[in-house]
């Protein structure tokens, strides 16, 4: 079976809110309205343009080749040289050509495309999906929710500690609790991808019983723990002798998601990243959409998949305009590509659903192709010195600034996006200025500008000196 590689939207997201160092590119795969829409950025790196050409099914492009300025795959493929600029190279395809049947709302944005710079040691970057291999299952979910990490042996030990990024590889908590034939240390975890180790009385090990690693930086590895959040079930088929998942999730591999019987269903349970995934299962040899979906999608070939959404759902409205022809919403979330999520016409206005992963967004709307911010939302973020409307998509942390009842403006700056005073402004609610922003875990270092003057967060008491002499606050994300 040919891999998907059409009617999913893949979007490279632009993370200049959670890095410091990432460089700003616009490569991606859209569906437009009758084209495929390849937009190709020269100062994307290979891993991500190959990824890219992978999901796009170009036959034979490589990035080397790219870079070097040959596009003979791209136009023995069907692709065309739609528009070029300094940095950027626009490719379409017709859908007619490729016999896509596009799907309707909810319009999906998704983050399927690597990215090489995303991730550091000890802190793993997105991934699609993943499934726990362990020679003996020593990490496991109790009833209570909690993931309990369990050490055999070691009796002789004075104390071990488990340290991950879940606690931001303390070398002080984490202490694991002495049993009768090991230790066992009990911790919270949300659905995602987690690396940890034990520390031995002092010394740094690995489970060696996990066979899911990634390099730690240091000439070892990290254990990897998936914290599971989806299950795939197919009822019926007693009588089936082996039945596999196969899915955009995994470059559609039937041999690897193997599912098992229980009761009168077969099922498989596995960690899947936020976004839109199609599938289907492989029944001794037979191909079957999933009964008890009914969302469904054709693929290039002509097959029909199952399709899963998952993200959360974004209610984007605007109010009034109901003189208006035409009204879109654009932001990072689809690289700023007007005319592709167009809004539906209510009584009162305009309104559509997205499901859109955990993230922040700067957006707006296009009302006859006039460019606003949304009316209803206070919260702003500059981009590349334009003034957008914001949105965090499953925040995890609340910036809070009480009193200033006279302030003009506050705005939030910090390592998290560049330190840009203008960046993220706050809304004012009551007797404090707050905003929500999505963090993913690690080290950040912050402050408030209050009408242009910097003030240190004075409900946090973590601080450091900074070269300025005037500190900044630090905050963790676990």
């Amino acid at each position: 079976m040919k891999k998907y590689r059409s009617i999913v939207l893949f979007l490279l997201l632009l993370s200049c809110f959670v890095s410091e160092t990432k460089a700003q590119k616009r490569s991606s795969l859209v569906l437009g309205k009758d084209h495929l829409i390849l937009l190709l950025d020269m100062r994307s790196s290979k891993q991500e343009l190959d990824s890219l050409f992978k999901a796009a099914g170009v036959k034979g492009a490589t990035a080397t080749a790219f870079f070097n300025g040959d596009y003979s795959a791209f136009k023995k493929d069907g692709w065309n040289i739609n528009k070029r600029s300094k940095n950027l190279i626009q490719f379409d395809r017709s859908l007619t050509d490729l016999n896509i049947n596009a799907q309707n709302k909810p319009f999906l944005i998704t983050t399927n495309i690597s990215n090489e710079n995303e991730g550091r040691p000890g802190y793993p970057a997105d991934e699609t999906f993943g499934i726990n291999k362990f020679s003996q299952l020593n990490v496991y979910e109790l009833p209570s929710g909690l993931t309990r990490f369990y050490l055999p042996g070691f009796l002789k030990s004075k104390r071990v500690l488990l340290s991950g990024n879940f606690n931001n590889w303390s070398t002080l908590k984490g202490a694991m609790i002495k049993t009768d034939s090991g230790w066992i240390a009990d911790v919270k975890l949300a659905a995602g991808v987690y690396e940890y180790k034990y520390i031995i009385d002092g010394k740094w090990q690995r489970d060696r019983s996990n066979l899911q690693q990634h390099p730690d930086g240091f000439s070892d590895v990290n254990s990897v723990y998936y914290r599971y959040n989806h299950t795939f079930r197919l009822s019926g088929f007693a009588g089936a002798h082996k039945i596999t998942l196969a899915g955009s999730f995994n470059n559609w591999d039937a041999n690897t998601i193997i599912l098992q019987k229980k009761g009168n269903s077969w099922e498989t349970k596995f960690y899947l990243h936020d976004g839109m995934h199609t599938y289907r299962f492989l029944v001794d040899g037979q191909w079957f959409t999933d009964p008890a979906n009914p969302v469904t999608v054709k693929d290039v070939d002509g097959h029909t998949n199952s399709v899963i959404n998952l993200g959360e759902t974004v209610n984007f409205t605007l109010d009034g305009y109901t003189n208006a022809r035409k009204v879109y919403v654009a932001g990072t979330f689809n690289n700023w590509k007007p005319g592709e999520i167009a809004l539906k016409k209510t009584a009162t206005g305009w309104a559509l659903p997205l499901i859109i992963p955990a993230g922040n967004y700067g957006y707006k709307f296009i009302v006859d192709d006039n460019w606003i911010t949304d009316p209803l939302n206070k919260r702003t973020v500059v981009e590349d010195g334009v003034v957008n409307s914001f949105i965090a998509v499953k925040p995890n942390y609340t910036f809070k600034l009480k009193g200033y009842p006279n302030a003009k403006v506050v705005h939030l700056a910090g390592n998290f996006n560049n330190w840009d005073p203008d960046g993220f402004t706050l809304a004012h609610n009551g007797d404090e200025w707050t905003i929500g922003l999505y963090l993913k875990p690690g080290k950040y270092r912050y402050k408030f500008l209050v009408d242009g003057q910097w003030v240190l967060d004075p409900g946090n008491k973590l601080y450091e000196k900074n070269e300025y002499d005037t500190g900044n606050s630090v905050l963790w994300i676990e």
